[in-house]
């Protein structure tokens, strides 16, 4: 089923404000505000290792469709649950009833304890991101909330603070350790470029994708995720114990994202198990991040397809975190004619797999995954097609609906 576009989510999210909330949207207060969801390209468990990655923005997002009112009153409404949630200014806590309504919540939290004015709004809830599936739909609403009362306060906020303001609201309020990238694709996405961000620094650079003749397929494995939390914070611990032991040894290493391949040589037999192994796919990914940059670049989407490949074979045996399911998956597209590369995206243990993919053979490799995969698992696969979009972006609204 193709995307429903952003003008679609507007107009529904004005009915709603409307219906729901008892609000004539006016042009002179009424915004709309939407933000995308993510697939990583390559770069996996580094961002916390100071280091580098490469998502794309997808043509799957969240919209908010709001306006301000008199009070400190904030009312919203989602439009896939069905449901309102309300609370003040003045008193920001969870809301156990309605915790899609946490992620805003938070949102107005952070910006009120960083000094932003804000004052009370109604608010309606969109969107086509996957829930659960990898893809950040929670980052997406984090960033479209933000990026609502920007435009409704004008507040002056800019990407890169916009994506540190909504990580805050998932660390500090929500309670989940992500990192900042989810946020920050959701924030400066630019069309038909990945975004190479250093999570150190948070210097980044548009990279063209040339997908021209590509597709950036995704296939979500449906597998139930139970083992993310325990072994997430197992690798942080492996990963912060390979640092320390390079930092005794060289001067200046602070992270793994310090040492180059050539001194993990130098000392890998020093590591003890599973030590590493867990360093040297840190160390190597970062340095695949940086020769996908060049091969990008250059437009040699075969290279950074091999590099994919190598990336996901590093995350299957070196860092332990795929499984037999994104297994199946990527082993299908490396056997389908047309298929650059492929790789687990995400956490690992389930979630989704993608693919670089000639655009003649995309339903090929759907149709080679839609066979194989259930016999080989029981499960069905969801498979996307994505486009790389721009970030999050205000629009304008009129009484009447229009965007």
């Amino acid at each position: 089923m193709a995307p429903e576009n952003t003008a679609e989510k507007v107009r529904r999210g004005l009915e709603a404000l409307r219906t729901r909330l008892g609000v004539a949207a006016s042009a002179s207060k009424g915004l709309a505000a939407r933000a995308p969801g993510r697939v990583n390209l390559i770069g996996e468990h580094t961002d916390y290792n100071d280091g580098f990655v490469f998502p794309m923005a997808i043509d799957r997002e969240i919209v908010l469709v709001g306006q301000r009112r008199e009070d400190e009153v904030v009312r919203l409404y989602s439009l896939d649950y069905d449901q309102e949630s309300q609370f003040t200014l003045s008193r920001v806590e969870k809301d156990p009833q309605a915790p899609w309504s946490d992620y805003v919540r938070g949102v107005v939290d952070v910006l009120q304890k960083a000094g932003y004015r804000l004052g009370g709004f109604d608010a309606v809830i969109t969107g086509d991101v996957p829930q659960g599936s990898g893809l950040s739909s929670s980052a997406a609403l984090e960033v479209a909330a933000i990026t609502l009362l920007d435009g409704l306060f004008g507040l002056g906020i800019e990407p890169p603070e916009k994506a540190r303001l909504g990580q805050r609201a998932e660390n500090e309020f929500v309670g989940v350790a992500c990192g900042i990238m989810d946020q920050f694709i959701s924030a400066a996405g630019k069309a038909g470029h990945g975004l190479f961000l250093d999570c150190r620094t948070l210097a980044y650079e548009h990279v063209p994708l040339h997908l021209e003749d590509a597709r950036v397929v995704v296939v979500n494995t449906n597998k139930r995720r139970g083992l993310v939390d325990s072994e997430y914070n197992a690798r942080r611990r492996e990963c912060e114990e390979g640092a320390a032991f390079f930092a005794a040894r060289i001067p200046g290493v602070k992270a793994l994202r310090d040492v180059t391949m050539e001194q993990f040589a130098a000392y890998e037999s020093e590591l003890p198990e599973p030590i590493r192994r867990r360093s040297r796919h840190v160390v190597s990914e970062c340095q695949r991040v940086l020769d996908s940059v060049e091969a990008l670049k250059a437009g040699d989407l075969e290279r950074f397809g091999q590099l994919m490949n190598q990336s996901h074979i590093s995350l299957r045996d070196d860092f332990e975190v795929s499984c037999r399911e994104l297994d199946v998956i990527v082993e299908i597209a490396w056997k389908t004619p047309g298929v650059y590369g492929a790789r687990m995206t995400g956490a690992g243990f389930g979630g989704c797999a993608v693919a670089l993919v000639h655009k003649d053979q995309v339903e090929a490799l759907s149709a080679a995954i839609r066979e194989t995969y259930p016999e080989e698992t029981g499960l069905t696969p969801d498979i996307y097609v994505f486009s790389a979009v721009d970030g999050a972006s205000v629009l304008a609204v009129e009484s009447e609906g229009s965007a």
